[in-house]
């Protein structure tokens, strides 16, 4: 039963590392800017090329999404390898603060911005959805945009703003909106790059958010909560942090951040590999030895080894050389085999037959040994240099039977390598140890 218990454990631990809250952050291709969106310098020059992106953060179903932040150990950070573009005369920090109708206008819907979900202030309250997943149309671009800009139908950047505008109406009513260390503290202006005043190229911060009483996606199944929009003509990175509710199974509600780097985790702090963009590659197969939790994508052939349950210790009967990953309760031991049979997991360890290892190694002035016996027999113990010469002649350390635990003094051998040598019976073993 305990080894049941012990491998049951197991594989819930597996099972918890490697699904978290957050499934996923998908950063969409929203549109892609074409020689008549640049040439329109109503809200400011866009450049050539630039690309509006979109990033929604995937949740599992039930979970609620509270908040987007940077703290002292955590930063926020969104970055471009040229700038950010913001509409000069109707951008907004906060999508949450827009009037539907100037989505209509020229190239107001490219602004960039942070939300949580919400991205109009509309009575009506609409949300944001990946454009595949938007059943209502469009009001945005082409024919409904008062200079029939947002019109590009390149196909890099999927189904066209004409067709599908990622802009839905959802009955969700939001409240206790917040946000600090974005905007200046009378709310009027903002310089970084959700603001027009200054071009910016990175965000950087250990002391901001935004926040309100909780964000579901607009499919509540699939959950995907969009969090910010972004416009650029270079390559865009960000790593991200974030606060979610989940319910507690005992009552009531758990809030769990998830952050983006973990060099430090406090108790209520999970890594997740999707929260830094772009994402690191490798394998992420736990049934490998090459797993790791940091990754956000699969790399090819990057799992080349797959875990050998097995027990790793050298002393155990049952000891498996084939194993790479150690499960201590399938170890059996005489005396002590976790409530099974000893010969019938070690049929092999009949009389005269043991295990043993020595402790610490390197050594100082004592070495410990710790000895399993199967029946009571004389134990005998000598050493050797690496040369096969006799440091310590055989000695007995006395007839013992089960768990043997005995020191031997080695303060007067000179530091080097050596084997200590033991002998139950017709039987004997030895082990490498070092002296210093």
């Amino acid at each position: 039963m305990k080894l049941k218990i012990n491998l049951i454990a197991l594989i819930i631990a597996f099972s918890f590392s490697v699904k978290a809250q957050v499934e996923n952050v998908i950063v969409e291709t929203y549109y892609i800017a074409d020689n008549n969106d640049i040439a329109d310098t109503i809200g400011g020059q866009l450049d050539a090329g630039s690309i509006t992106y979109r990033i929604y953060i995937d949740l599992k179903e039930g979970t609620v999404l509270k908040n987007v932040y940077g703290d002292q150990y955590h930063p926020l950070n969104f970055k471009t390898t040229t700038t950010f573009y913001n509409h000069k005369i109707e951008g907004k920090t906060f999508a949450k603060d827009f009037n539907k109708n100037r989505f209509k206008e020229n190239t107001v819907a490219l602004d960039s911005w942070l939300t949580l979900g919400q991205i109009s202030n509309a009575a009506s309250t609409l949300h944001g959805i990946l454009k595949t997943e938007d059943t209502n149309g469009s009001f945005v671009g082409g024919s409904n945009n008062d200079s029939a800009l947002l019109a590009n139908n390149n196909p890099a950047m999927g189904i066209p703003l004409t067709l599908a505008d990622g802009i839905i109406n959802y009955n969700l009513q939001l409240t206790n909106w917040g946000s600090n260390g974005i905007v200046d503290p009378t709310g009027t202006t903002d310089s970084t790059i959700f603001g027009s005043l200054v071009e910016g190229s990175e965000f950087m911060s250990y002391d901001a958010g935004i926040q309100n009483s909780g964000t579901i996606g607009v499919n509540t199944v699939d959950n995907k909560i969009l969090i910010a929009q972004l416009t650029t003509s270079g390559e865009l990175s960000f790593k991200l942090n974030i606060e979610v509710e989940i319910p507690n199974p005992t009552g009531g509600t758990l809030q769990i951040k998830y952050v983006a780097n973990n060099d430090t985790l406090f108790a209520d702090e999970q890594l997740s590999p999707f929260l830094s963009y772009p994402f690191l590659c490798g394998c992420r197969d736990a049934n490998f030895i090459e797993y790791s939790n940091v990754y956000g994508c699969d790399a090819p052939d990057s799992c080349k080894t797959p875990i050998v349950l097995g027990c790793m210790d050298t002393s155990a009967c049952n000891y498996d050389a084939k194993a790479n990953f150690n499960v201590q309760s399938l170890c059996c031991y005489p005396g002590y085999c976790n409530d099974r049979d000893i010969a019938v997991v070690c049929p092999e360890f009949s009389l005269g037959k043991f295990r043993f290892f020595v402790y610490p190694n390197p050594a100082n002035n004592l070495l410990n040994i710790n000895i399993w016996l199967n029946e009571s027999a004389d134990i005998y113990y000598s050493i050797n240099n690496a040369l096969g010469n006799t440091v310590k002649a055989e000695t007995n350390l006395g007839n013992y039977n089960g768990n043997v635990v005995q020191s031997i003094d080695i303060s007067d051998v000179n530091n080097g390598i050596y084997y200590l040598l033991l002998r139950v019976g017709d039987n004997e073993q030895r082990k490498v140890f070092i002296k210093n």
